[in-house]
């Protein structure tokens, strides 16, 4: 079982609303409506996902990341290493 696992609904109900607000950022291209709007929504569906991956993280380290280093060996070495190179990825962004 993986940490999301129980919040698994609001991650969905989330990514749902923001899979409309990618739906409406298209439709105002298509409507040709003020640049500045459509940039607006932008970051606001960046925002978004930028929530959802930050709540993903702390999940793995809290679960994942946690349940490795209590056991140790090389699988916890391996959990580290995905959860910096996760990190890294997403300050990149």
């Amino acid at each position: 079982m993986h940490g999301y696992t129980q919040d698994k609904d609001n991650y969905l109900k989330r990514l749902a609303r923001i899979e409309g607000q990618i739906r409406g950022l298209a439709r105002m291209i298509e409507e040709d409506k003020y640049c500045i709007d459509i940039l607006t929504q932008i970051s606001a569906a960046t925002k978004g996902l930028q929530a959802v991956s930050l709540r993903l993280l702390d999940e793995h380290l809290k679960h994942c990341v946690a349940e490795a280093l209590s056991e140790g060996g090389k699988n916890a070495d391996e959990k580290v290493r995905e959860a910096s190179e996760a990190i890294a990825r997403l300050v990149k962004s």
